[in-house]
Order: C-alpha cells, then sequence, then structure tokens
C-alpha cells in the first residue's frame, strides 16, 4: 500500500509518497508560490487557488513517478499552515484572499477582543489560549469589521488544510488539532467556546463547520479527482492538521520526553502531551494535537528569516556563513541581539524592533554579527522552552527540522541552548510524511500509532549534539540578559 501526504505552507506545497510496508518515501514534489503584493504594512494573504494548483501539480508529478504503483494508493493526508482564513460562500468558492498566520494587521482586533472579556486571563480560561494576532478569530472579527459584504457572502469558514479536504472530498469538516489554532475551541473539552464565538460575530456559529476527532477521515477522493489522477479504486481522505500537528507526528513526537524543533523562516517548538496543557501568561499555544491528545507549542516568528537576512547581507554561501559562526565564540563577544525585525510572536510584541545591544571594536565585524544573530533566534526558543519546563514538559531530547538543522555548527547552539541532545531525522520531510502517516493510520482503524511511528520515523544518529555544559551556562545568563533588556526597553516604549 502507498499513502500520499501533502503539506501546504506558506512558501510552497509539497507532496510525497510513503511505501507503507517499508517505510521508504518513494517519490516527492514540490511547487513554490508567494504573497499577494502590494498589501498594508502587516498584512500577509494569499489566494488559496494557488494551493490548489500547487497540490495537483505535485500529486500529478508524484504519480507519474510512481508508475503502476499508483494504483496502490489508499489514502491521501493534508498538511496545512495553520490559523489562515478561508472564507467560502453557499457555492463553496473562496470569498477573497485567505489572511495568513503571519498577518500581523489583527492586533487591533485581538485587543478588542481581550478588552471585552475582561482581560487575557479571561480570555484563556476560555479557549485556552491568549487572543494573539496570529490566530484565526481575529481575522474573522477583521473580516466582519472591515469588509462587511465578503463577511455577508461567507457561509463557512475554513482553515487552509480544511480547504484542501474541502476540494479532496467535497466535504467541510474541521478536526480538533487544526480547531484549536483559531482562538474559538475550548481547549479543553474540545468544542466551541459559545461566548467568544458570538461576540466575534453573531452569526459565526452557523459558518463554522463541524468538529471531529483527529483519528477519524474526513471522507472518500471526489470521483472526479480520482479519475483525472488515474486512481482506480476508493481512496480514504485522513483528517489531515496543521503543519506543526503533521509535524509532530512525522518525527515521532508522540510520546512525553520528545521534543520538536522546527527551524525554519520562523521557529517552533512543541511537544507532546496527554493532558491540556494551559499557560496562564499565554506564551505557550495549548493546541490539541492531530493524535487526539495535545501539543503544547512556542512559535517565534524570526529564525531563518533572520539568519537568510544576515547571510545574503554579505553574500556568503551556506558553508561561509557556517564558517563565519565557527569563528566566533560563544556569546559573540558581548554582542546581543534582540531580533524581532518583523515583530514577535512569543514574547507578543507584534509592533516590535529588532535590537544590536552591546557593540564594540571588538565585535564590530560580519562573523559576530552572524553569530549574534544566531544566538538570538536561538534564544528566542529557549526562551519558549523554558516557559514549556515550567508548564511540566520535561524535554529529554530535542529533533530538529527544517532548513537551519543543516548546520553542524546551528545544531551545536541548539544543544548548548536547550540543554539537552538534538538530532535530525533522516527523512527532511516531517509535515508532508506525518501527513502521509496518519492517512495510513486512519485507513488502518486507527491502530497503534506509536509503533506505527518507530518503523517509519528514522533518527539521523551521525547529526546527534550533546550540549556542552559551559556553554549552557553561559547561554543561561544570555537568555536572562536578553530579557531584561526587552523589558527595559518596552517598559520605555522603545521597542
Amino acid at each position: 500500500m502507498i499513502f500520499l501526504g501533502i503539506d501546504c505552507g506558506t512558501q510552497s506545497t509539497k507532496a510525497v509518497a510513503l511505501d507503507w510496508e517499508t517505510g521508504t518515501l518513494l517519490a516527492s514534489a514540490s511547487q513554490a508560490y508567494g504573497f499577494l503584493p502590494n498589501l498594508p504594512p502587516g498584512a500577509m494573504e494569499q489566494d488559496p487557488a494557488q494551493w490548489i494548483s500547487a497540490a495537483d501539480e505535485t500529486v500529478r508529478k508524484v504519480l507519474t513517478d510512481l508508475g503502476a504503483r499508483k494504483s496502490d494508493v489508499r489514502g491521501i493526508g493534508v498538511s496545512g499552515q495553520q490559523h489562515g482564513l478561508v472564507p467560502l460562500d453557499a457555492r463553496g468558492d473562496v470569498v477573497r484572499a485567505a489572511k495568513l498566520w503571519c498577518d500581523t494587521s489583527t492586533a487591533p482586533q485581538c485587543d478588542e477582543i481581550t478588552r471585552h472579556f475582561g482581560g487575557c486571563s479571561e480570555v484563556i480560561r476560555r479557549v485556552g489560549n491568549a487572543m494573539l494576532p496570529g490566530y484565526t478569530a481575529p481575522k474573522i472579527l477583521w473580516l466582519r469589521q472591515n469588509e462587511p459584504d465578503n463577511w455577508e457572502k461567507t457561509t463557512t469558514v475554513l482553515l487552509p488544510h480544511d480547504y484542501l479536504n474541502y476540494w479532496l472530498t467535497g466535504h467541510v469538516g474541521m478536526e480538533y488539532g487544526d480547531a484549536s489554532g483559531t482562538a474559538l475551541l475550548n481547549l479543553t473539552t474540545r468544542e466551541w467556546a459559545p461566548d467568544v464565538v458570538d461576540f466575534v460575530a453573531p452569526d459565526l456559529a452557523e459558518k463554522l463547520p463541524p468538529l471531529q476527532p483527529s483519528s477519524k477521515p474526513a471522507g472518500m477522493l471526489k470521483s472526479s479527482l480520482a479519475k483525472a489522477w488515474g486512481l482506480t479504486g476508493d481512496v480514504l481522505i485522513s483528517s489531515g492538521g496543521g503543519d506543526n500537528m503533521m509535524g509532530a507526528i512525522g518525527t515521532g513526537n508522540i510520546r512525553a520526553g520528545v521534543v520538536t524543533a522546527s527551524l525554519g523562516t520562523s521557529g517552533t517548538l512543541f511537544a507532546f502531551s496527554g493532558v491540556p496543557v494551559t499557560d496562564p501568561r499565554g506564551e505557550v499555544a495549548g493546541f490539541c494535537d492531530s493524535t487526539d491528545h495535545w501539543l503544547p507549542l512556542v512559535c517565534t516568528m524570526n529564525l531563518t528569516l533572520i539568519t537568510e537576512h544576515v547571510r545574503n547581507l554579505f553574500a556568503w554561501d551556506f558553508p561561509a556563513m557556517d564558517a563565519a559562526l565557527s569563528s566566533v565564540k560563544p556569546g559573540a563577544e558581548g554582542l546581543l541581539m534582540l531580533p524581532y525585525l518583523t515583530g514577535e510572536r512569543t514574547p507578543n510584541l507584534p509592533q516590535g524592533t529588532g535590537i544590536l545591544h552591546g557593540l564594540t571594536i571588538a565585535n564590530f565585524t560580519p562573523a559576530h554579527l552572524a553569530r549574534a544573530a544566531t544566538e538570538s533566534v536561538t534564544l528566542g526558543l529557549g526562551y519558549g522552552l523554558r516557559r514549556l519546563r515550567e508548564l511540566g514538559v520535561a524535554p529529554q531530547e530535542i529533533r530538529l527540522t527544517g532548513g537551519g538543522s543543516n548546520s553542524k555548527i546551528w545544531r551545536g547552539i541548539c544543544a548548548d541552548v536547550f540543554g539537552v541532545p538534538v538530532v535530525c531525522l533522516k527523512s527532511g520531510e516531517g509535515a508532508g510524511l506525518g501527513a502521509a502517516i496518519q492517512a495510513g493510520w486512519t485507513f488502518g482503524g486507527s491502530s497503534d500509532l506509536s509503533g506505527i511511528c518507530s518503523r517509519m520515523v528514522a533518527l539521523d544518529e551521525s547529526s546527534r549534539v550533546e550540549p556542552n555544559a559551559k556553554n549552557t551556562e553561559l547561554y543561561c545568563g544570555l537568555l536572562e540578559k536578553s530579557g531584561r533588556l526587552r523589558e527595559a526597553l518596552r517598559e520605555k516604549d522603545l521597542l
């Protein structure tokens, strides 16, 4: 049997084909796309038609590469960028471009919702999370307030992966994992929070799709798509989930002690939990996962976004960047960066800016800037990991994914900042692989997922790095220092 995984991300869509018997990825394909141009500051949007086109093209390419074996395809799972708002009209057509997770233009709506319920703690009590610009709820309120005609046309509210499921099956629905990222779902009860829903829009309840467990299928592949792709027999479409939820499955992060860190354009750090995790400070997102458990998660908006900017600034290739990092001692000789070049989500600084602190003649060099930038974004994840620990997560191993994990020197910085061993996966297709695994798990009647992941997810032991205790102590001090600097600047309204 073969199961396909579709990973619809912010920059591209990928498709992979997984051989269920051997655990081998037989084929893969990707197609890139961009954002809508000329939008107001803070707005980030995409046309969902790009996702459909990219999914269609990548699936066709994968099926072509499979040749005669495409007749073995039994299921498809979809991973999607979280939080995006996809409004559909009564005919099932997209009403307007999707507002994405990285859209920060909804900060005023977050403030309005939070004020209405009496503060952040009251919002957290209702949905398990603070109301942040990345989530879907403020995007819906923004649409209702700024484009009332488009809101009037809207009959169904979906997330990106739900929209792809709708395209694949013709049915609308939403599973608990991605739904928990709307800030409309009660994290503990896995039901919509009616008072929040009603405040965001009085008619929102009737526009939300039905909820379902992540272990249940979304439906079967439409006959029209099956015919167009040359597939025979029934093809199951699993519930799918958000990219982080699928990334957890694809990295084997489905048991306590394992933590996944994604070093991509943004940074994410997430862990498995058998019980709901609610952060009263609202810094850790208390999501449900896509195995019907929970996934406490930290997200930072600035990661390779910053390091790639530095690399391009000096026209370095990746080996040159690594050489620059290696030439400077940990701590960058006192040069410290607050890397909030596009605002920040954790800590919540939607209007934040970047800071270079501690400049001297000795450290005012390209290599020191590269080291400070890389350390700063890793410390951002370290800030989140410290908060996860305070909430009861006990990491024993951190599995790295994303482009930044290809750098050996950066892996060492991660191990030292986190204070636990780090290791990469043999497959770099975490979310796509997770989607394919979920499809196979669902097809098998929700059999033992732990056993499936132990067979399908392979670690690259050659990439493993143990922490250096001396460096870990240094970075603990830098984490405290960066926190004091951030709070001092924030108190003076200088950040």
